[in-house]
């Protein structure tokens, strides 16, 4: 599973004061808290609470009845194609993400609001990485085909390059690097799992960077493995068990396996 990558405005220095107040309470886990700041009158406001709250789910598998109504708010606000592709992308993100973990089988969904999505966001517009992103999702954790996964991040990879988009860029590093890692190429998933580690500590987005920590473990030796893990421990503890499938990740004895995870 792969949690939302949407842009991490309020990450720098001159951002608006709102997006920084938002950015600060979602990196530290307090989604309703940030979803809260936002007020739903504007197409792109109710899709950030939508978004919000879902990578809410995500995280703590809680709130899912929240995340719907919040994006049924989004979709009945948006009016243009892009913005009623950004609404599609966010529901087949849901769909996906319910899929995954269990709480109800919505492929069939999932699929096809991506691919609403797809139509309705042209090429090298703004949110078609992250379409691009969600689709590699798709394609490697519902219809098993790292191939199309692979091809799906690379798309979605260069566009955030070239969107200036730091954490959705550390989402497609983690999971090129998790594909390269399946193949048995250890260099090149070290590289990836670092880099993703890398942005995502310079970003301040504490939520993820445990679940970093730990793919990046999975491919040292020791005693820098161990070292990593007990530093996605401490920060697992200090968010108060968030996000909660890594809790099976840090159990002793360690996995050693990367989940398609944050």
């Amino acid at each position: 599973m792969a949690y939302t990558a949407m842009s991490g405005s309020g990450t720098t220095a001159g951002d608006d004061p709102l997006q920084t107040a938002v950015w600060r309470l979602r990196s530290r886990a307090c989604w309703v808290d940030a979803a809260a700041l936002l007020t739903p009158a504007t197409p792109a406001a109710a899709l950030q609470r939508a978004a919000l709250l879902t990578e809410r789910c995500l995280y703590t598998e809680q709130g899912w009845e929240d995340a719907e109504d919040a994006l049924r708010t989004a979709e009945a606000l948006a009016h243009s194609d892009e913005e009623r592709g950004a609404a599609a992308c966010e529901r087949g993100y849901v769909a996906y993400a319910a899929t995954l973990l269990g709480v109800r089988d919505r492929d069939d969904e999932a699929r096809a609001a991506l691919g609403r999505a797809a139509a309705l966001i042209p090429p090298g517009a703004p949110g078609r990485a992250l379409l691009d992103f969600r689709r590699g999702l798709l394609a490697e954790n519902l219809a098993r085909s790292p191939q199309a996964a692979l091809a799906a991040y690379r798309r979605a990879h260069a566009g955030a390059t070239e969107g200036s988009d730091p954490l959705l860029l550390s989402f497609t590093w983690r999971h090129l690097a998790g594909l390269a890692l399946r193949e048995g190429e250890l260099a090149e998933a070290r590289h990836g799992f670092a880099e993703s580690l890398r942005i995502r500590e310079e970003l301040g987005y504490l939520v993820g960077t445990a679940p970093a920590l730990v793919s990046l473990a999975d491919t040292e030796t020791e005693p820098e493995a161990s070292r990593l893990r007990e530093e996605a421990r401490r920060l697992f503890r200090l968010l108060g068990g968030v996000p909660t499938w890594l809790a099976r990740q840090l159990a002793p004895p360690a996995t050693g396996t990367t989940s398609a995870t944050a």
